[in-house]
């Protein structure tokens, strides 16, 4: 088995998540008392959450990149970054390892090209709804049309992705306003499917709320770094 290289905090609770779901899945495939090989990394997201929102994504970048070179060092075979965000600068780090790195953006394409999805909605951060660092990935490298929320409705689930999410905070009403979101994209936009692309929107939004498939990037990254570990 590989050893994995997580690089998490950002923010603690989706790092949680993935742990548990990455032991998860190495004991469904392998059985008895296997778990997962783990190299894990996890910042202080105060540190990151404060540089995302002045723009110093250039010091981002170098945080990020320095914990990425000591899990490197920890003889990690592979890299995943716990967060859909801070792929933004995932090309930065990838010039600091010599591993590689499983982009959250291509597992969770894959997945979609395998389920038939050619047009679904974006739903994450206002950085990674607005930017082309994931969408246009998405779009460019697997040819699946990407559609984002308007502006105001881009702004109300950035912040409760902030205020709420990476503090624990579940409330029904910001569950709500993300459905509307999501059935008005079905409908308007004609959308097959919704990408939860914040690792922390799975506390809020499951399979079943909306009639549309449901795309929840952390446990289809986490999927494929056990699939990565056990069978490449």
């Amino acid at each position: 088995m590989k050893k994995i290289g997580m690089l998490g905090g950002m923010s603690w609770e989706s790092t949680h998540t993935y742990y548990k779901l990455i032991n998860e899945a190495v004991k469904e495939e392998l059985g008895g008392l296997h778990s997962a090989k783990i190299m894990m990394s996890s910042v202080d997201f105060a540190e990151i959450e404060k540089f995302q929102h002045s723009g110093d994504w250039k010091k981002t970048a170098e945080i990020l990149s320095c914990e990425a070179k000591s899990i490197e060092d920890a003889n990690a075979d592979f890299l995943i970054i716990c967060t859909n965000t801070m792929h933004k600068v995932a090309p930065i780090i990838e010039k600091n390892i010599t591993i590689p790195i499983l982009h959250i953006a291509d597992a969770t394409a894959q997945k979609l090209q395998k389920d038939g999805i050619k047009k679904v909605a974006l739903l994450g951060t206002k950085f990674t709804m607005v930017e082309d660092f994931y969408k246009q990935r998405i779009i460019d490298n697997f040819g699946i049309d990407v559609i984002i929320p308007n502006e105001k409705e881009q702004n109300l689930i950035h912040d409760i992705i902030y205020k709420e999410l990476c503090l624990g905070v579940i409330k029904k009403e910001s569950r709500d306003s993300y459905i509307k979101i999501i059935k008005r994209l079905e409908k308007e936009c004609e959308v097959e499917g919704v990408i939860l692309g914040c690792t922390e929107i799975a506390m809020l939004i499951k399979q079943g709320y909306v009639d549309i498939p449901i795309y929840d990037t952390t446990k289809i990254h986490a999927q494929a770094a056990v699939q990565k570990a056990i069978f490449s």
